[in-house]
């Protein structure tokens, strides 16, 4: 079956799901990309670079069965410019995020449009899916407000029709690439002798990731005097955040490292080398980093809302002896943390950590991206408005 792929934020984890999706599936693929940057023309011009493109691919000879698009796609708008060739030909979009519900900085108002966006492509595309069960609920349940906020036909009963195109199918990831850099770390020893636990932060550096409240519990464990040691990884797009150049200033000598690990054996190496990787996010409609720290058998302390209860098994919530994976508030994962330096709670198993996410591994999660792709190009088309 041939595939055209469309992605206007060819960048970060979009690009990784990008190049997994299309390495990985057994179906043929035409990608039509454009660069990770600015986010808000992506939406609103990127349909017109993206339709050029894919017109390119049209005189080449590639007729598709199937349109997989990413959610900064504008369906509409795209479909109009290329309405020749894809008149008959369905389209699923995927949502990686979305703009109705994605957490804003202080005192910025939302802006509507991008939102809106949104909601139109999902009512042009034939299925619609959601990377996680919190996000598909999230963004449903916000939908009618945003079409409140106009003042007259606003559609709302085109709520429950979208809701029944929609699905959820988790994001894939390359798991078995960090496998050749298992030997160099082997599995710490948690014993009582073990009092300096390696605390991973892999997350972007960004305001919705909270890494405020990150670093008022590690100065709190530190004003205790419980010994760590952190790993400071993750991207950040713009200037450092005030947060972690006085994290840098206070935890110098106990940094091992601090900043974007660009090569991926460097950053593998830093979640095999890490003991505890934490979030205390504001948003998390997925959760691939702290997936991957898990699967290479860091264990995990998250708040439990956002994405995280779904992705962690009910079993490893709180196992006998074992520390917690789960945490209500910042005094819980306080808490949490000082019991595992005092040697009280064990963290998990790194066998455990690792079989959390190995069904996502895209050597086995693919076949059910193939199976969706396969159901909508086979499935008569219908004209709901």
């Amino acid at each position: 079956m041939k595939v055209l792929a469309l992605e206007p934020w060819y960048g970060g984890s979009h690009r990784n799901f990008f190049d997994g999706l299309v390495k990985h599936s057994r179906h043929e693929f035409r990608t039509v990309t454009l660069t990770a940057r600015f986010w808000k023309w992506r939406m609103h011009g990127g349909a017109v670079t993206l339709a050029r493109k894919a017109l390119k691919a049209f005189k080449d000879g590639f007729e598709p069965d199937v349109v997989f698009a990413t959610g900064m796609v504008n369906i509409p708008a795209f479909l109009a410019l290329v309405r020749p060739h894809l008149g008959d030909v369905p389209v699923v979009l995927y949502f990686h995020e979305n703009q109705l519900t994605y957490p804003l900085p202080p005192d910025v108002e939302r802006d509507h449009t991008y939102g809106y966006i949104n909601y139109l492509s999902s009512l042009a595309a034939d299925r619609i899916v959601f990377n996680s069960q919190f996000h598909f609920d999230e963004f449903m349940d916000a939908l009618p407000t945003l079409l409140r906020a106009f003042p007259d036909y606003t559609h709302l009963n085109t709520v429950n029709m979208l809701r029944k195109k929609s699905t959820v199918l988790h994001v894939g990831m390359d798991l078995e690439a960090h496998d050749r850099y298992r030997a160099d770390y082997p599995p710490p020893d948690w014993g009582p002798s073990m009092r300096s636990p390696i605390v991973l932060w892999n997350q972007r550096w960004e305001y919705d990731k909270n890494p405020e409240a990150f670093f008022r519990v590690m100065n709190r464990l530190d004003d205790r005097g419980y010994r760590f040691r952190l790993i400071l990884a993750g991207e950040h797009f713009e200037e450092q955040p005030y947060e972690f150049e006085k994290a840098f200033e206070r935890y110098a000598d106990r940094i091992l490292h601090y900043g974007y690990a660009e090569d991926f054996k460097e950053y593998s190496r830093l979640l095999h080398r890490a003991h505890l990787v934490v979030s205390t996010s504001i948003h998390e409609f997925f959760g691939i980093a702290v997936m991957e720290a898990i699967y290479c058998g860091c264990h995990p302390l998250l708040p439990n809302r956002l994405s995280y209860p779904e992705l962690i098994p009910d079993a490893l919530h709180r196992p006998l002896l074992h520390a917690p994976v789960l945490y209500e508030d910042e005094q819980g994962l306080f808490e949490a943390m000082s019991r595992i330096m005092e040697g009280e709670d064990r963290p998990l198993p790194v066998s455990t950590l690792q079989a959390v996410p190995q069904a996502l591994d895209w050597r086995k999660h693919v076949a059910q991206y193939d199976a969706l792709l396969e159901e909508v190009a086979s499935s008569p088309r219908e004209v709901r408005l």
